[in-house]
């Protein structure tokens, strides 16, 4: 990616000269130089190995220098490891130099912090609880600068705002390196024993068995994601007419699935629920998806199969789990006039009610080719109306308080510009099939 843009690199720079500033003070700082060097190469050992099997940055180390060393010292510590690490992108030397700067600044603010609250005559003392507390502080200060800094270079690379590029990267950050942390606390106490250095390196023996298995969990996520967003991919080029609609439904259900209390895993599998649901479009013709005119009796029938295609699609794709269901009875209906099997009330499997709550009201806030989006407060009175024959009135109640409190963004997903779309079509008695 060599178009960086130039304010992006200028930033880089001011970064890097700020870190040079805080290596300026090093002629007059009195360090263990060796300590330096065997924390630095460490490290640099230690990123190689995340780089390459794990992905991330290994922050143990980085910070048990902080705990350790002076500032400007431990502000050198991740030098080595960052400019000579492993990049799958270009510009190499700008990522180089950015990643080591950042770093560096990270450290050295989190090493202040932690000197400035007695944290290092905690730690030689071994003085607990009380160490807990400057580390917690130097923790903070590292997450701190960290988003700060991360925020900034995503306004500047890619023409973000800053509240958007800020929002949520300390939060997300926090946990994780709350836990590197902990372990290089543990580091700096071990170091400081009697036992010395050689102590101190076994604690990084189970965090690297622990990070492993986190890598694994991530990679796992990742390959579910890939999976659903390969089948959603297909649906969009073979209907585009209701392009992004899946998405939409996915988060109309996520925001139904919160506001009922679900927990987190529930609430993710009923997003890919509202993701996937239209998946079964793959074994419907193109020509009926696209019709602009109103169906046959016969062509109705053609779209009625797409849950059961869509269960057949998705039927061996474990981690789905009750999202599946919903796939496959989300134009059921309460009075037991919907398809594919005419199932009444609670016969209807949860995640199926609140998608086919999320799925109407979607349809009816987009514009298509064939009709004008509805206004939300239309669409919800007319889920209203339908709450108790066609819709689950708990599905409804939900959304309508998420949406109180969230709001909605209705979008047009026909090709065709706005102005071209003819005058809305009658909405029917019974909304059940959406194309």
């Amino acid at each position: 990616m060599e178009a960086i843009p130039a304010r992006a690199r200028a930033y880089v720079v001011c970064v890097a000269l700020g870190a040079l500033l805080c290596l300026l003070p090093l002629p007059t700082v009195h360090a263990p130089w060796w300590a330096v060097a065997l924390l630095a190469a460490l490290y640099a050992g230690c990123e190689q190995i995340a780089r390459r099997r794990f992905a991330g940055t290994f922050y143990p180390v980085l910070l048990a220098a902080a705990f350790l060393l002076p500032p400007p010292a431990a502000a050198l510590v991740p030098l080595p490891g960052a400019l000579f690490s492993h990049v799958d992108e270009g510009p190499p030397w700008l990522r180089r130099c950015w990643r080591a700067a950042q770093l560096a600044l990270a450290v050295w603010a989190a090493g202040r912090v932690h000197w400035a609250l007695g944290g290092r005559n905690a730690v030689v003392a071994s003085d607990f609880p009380y160490a807990l507390l400057p580390a917690l502080a130097a923790v903070l200060a590292f997450c701190l600068v960290l988003t700060v800094l991360d925020g900034g270079i995503l306004a500047l690379a890619e023409r973000m705002p800053l509240r958007r590029a800020w929002r949520g990267l300390f939060l997300r950050s926090l946990a994780p390196i709350g836990v590197h942390g902990l372990a290089g606390l543990m580091m700096a106490v071990l170091w400081r024993s009697p036992y010395g250095p050689v102590a101190a390196l076994l604690v990084l023996l189970p965090m690297g068995v622990s990070w492993w298995v986190f890598a694994q969990y991530h990679r796992e996520h990742a390959a579910h994601q890939a999976t659903i967003r390969a089948l959603v991919q297909a649906v969009d080029i073979k209907d585009g007419y209701t392009r992004g609609h899946s998405e939409r439904v996915g988060q109309a259900s996520m925001m139904i699935a919160r506001q009922l209390g679900m927990d987190d895993s529930r609430v993710e599998v009923l997003r890919f629920a509202g993701i996937l649901h239209d998946v079964g479009k793959l074994g419907v013709p193109t020509r009926l998806l696209r019709k602009d005119g109103p169906l046959t009796p016969e062509e109705r029938r053609v779209i009625e199969l797409h849950p059961e295609y869509g269960h057949e699609i998705v039927r061996g794709i474990g981690f789905l789990g009750e999202a599946r269901a919903a796939v496959l009875h989300h134009h059921e209906r309460l009075d037991g006039s919907g398809y594919p099997y005419g199932l009444l009330g609670s016969q209807i499997p949860e995640s199926a009610r609140v998608v086919a709550v999320a799925d109407a009201f979607d349809a009816m806030t987009s514009t298509r080719s064939y009709r004008r989006a509805r206004p939300v407060s239309a669409a919800l009175a007319e889920l209203e109306r339908c709450a108790g024959a066609q819709f689950d009135p708990r599905m409804v109640a939900a959304l309508m308080l998420a949406l109180g409190k969230y709001g909605w963004r209705p979008a047009v997903t026909a090709d065709e510009p706005a102005d071209l779309v003819p005058p809305p079509a009658p909405v029917p008695s019974r909304p059940g099939v959406h194309r």
